[in-house]
């Protein structure tokens, strides 16, 4: 299955299993994703622990809950994945803070919206990567799988 399909397919079904391969080199990605519609995140949630080597360690909504869970520091995040519209705030908002206070995080935006001038904007900001979520959640996965594959200490980018 590759992952539009799993996006679009797995949204209340049960997990089918890994498809990578656990026994490769590398190591599970701690991921925090921010996004405000429910069944993207399960569907996003679901594709990323069954297609590449990651565990979504938490989530938010909005723009205010996501910036105090980046500063509270508690969890540490290899990946932070943000949408740009969300149910208060902004994801660029967001794309700031995280960029701030977890500078060794690597930060990608997941978006609809994702126009040639909105994805200037975000790399401007600090974003590392912009994926379309209609067209290049192949592209997220492959991205997830390279993340996890690097050295500790390189850089995500």
């Amino acid at each position: 299955m590759n992952a539009r399909g799993a996006i679009a397919d797995i949204a209340g079904a049960a997990p089918r299993g890994r498809t990578h391969d656990d026994t490769t080199p590398g190591r599970s990605l701690d991921v925090f994703v921010v996004e405000d519609n429910l069944i993207v995140l399960e569907s996003l949630v679901a594709a990323l622990e069954e297609l590449a080597p990651a565990h979504v360690v938490g989530s938010a909504a909005d723009e205010s809950v996501a910036v105090d869970w980046l500063a509270a520091g508690g969890d540490r995040c290899d990946l932070v994945i943000i949408d740009i519209f969300l149910r208060s705030g902004s994801g660029l908002g967001v794309i700031a803070a995280a960029r701030r206070r977890r500078p060794e995080a690597a930060l990608v935006v997941l978006s609809n919206y994702a126009t040639d001038e909105m994805r200037s904007r975000c790399l401007a900001m600090g974003a590392d990567r912009v994926f379309d979520k209609s067209r290049d959640i192949d592209q997220l996965v492959a991205y997830c799988v390279a993340l996890a594959a690097r050295e500790p200490g390189e850089l995500p980018h």
